[in-house]
């Protein structure tokens, strides 16, 4: 009997073109090549963990120029540094906005003097955003945390990038050996997106709720 997570969400057939990284930065710096150039950022997809590469292969051994090649192979969307620092920033700042907002309301339903209110919710928003940064920090980049970037490397750190013209897989092949990329090759695949693919497809808004679909006898 399959689960939740087994459930396919769209498949199809697409063309890529694919290579390997051994190192993390000309990874970044190729992928920000391809934005500049004109890709989609939702057309670059990334090999996810190490760990999640195993469990998802069954802790098989597959050179990486084969790995690339396999529809079973995890990915994840393509986030450079600049990325998680704007991220980091943003969600700490919404942290501690509402932080911040919740703390002016509860002072002045406590009669507190409209200064103090703004002075202690200003300093409450502030300290909450700077408490939040280190595990938003620990989970946009747990890979790094986990000490699994070295590991990551040595392995080979895949890119896909989807193509749908002639000239676009030749831009896409030159940007990528330029930086360094191997077995820099284009392919035809056919994907299928699951739940677990999904950006916060862990985050259950209720936790009482099982993980059956809503409507279902």
């Amino acid at each position: 009997m399959s689960g939740p997570t087994d459930t396919i969400l769209d498949r199809g057939r697409t063309r890529e073109v694919t290579g390997v990284f051994h190192s993390r930065r000309a990874l970044d710096d190729a992928a920000q090549d391809l934005l500049l150039t004109g890709f989609d950022r939702s057309d670059i997809d990334v090999s996810a963990s190490p760990d999640e590469v195993q469990r998802r292969l069954n802790y098989a051994v597959i050179p990486p120029a084969d790995l690339a090649d396999l529809p079973a192979t995890p990915r994840q969307p393509f986030f450079g540094g600049d990325d998680l620092l704007g991220a980091e920033a943003v969600a700490s700042s919404v942290l501690g906005c509402i932080a911040a907002a919740g703390s002016a309301l509860f002072l002045m339903l406590k009669g507190y003097d409209p200064l103090a209110v703004a002075m202690w919710s200003i300093l409450i928003g502030i300290v909450t955003g700077a408490v939040t940064i280190v595990p938003i920090y620990r989970l946009l980049r747990r890979q790094q945390v986990r000490g699994l970037e070295p590991v990551a490397e040595w392995d080979g750190l895949l890119i896909w990038v989807r193509v749908r013209a002639p000239e676009k897989e030749a831009q896409a092949q030159e940007i990528l050996m330029r930086h360094g990329a191997q077995a820099v090759h284009v392919h035809e695949i056919d994907l299928e997106k699951l739940p677990g693919d999904l950006p916060l497809h862990s985050l259950r808004p209720d936790p009482w709720l099982g993980d059956e679909r809503l409507g279902q006898p």
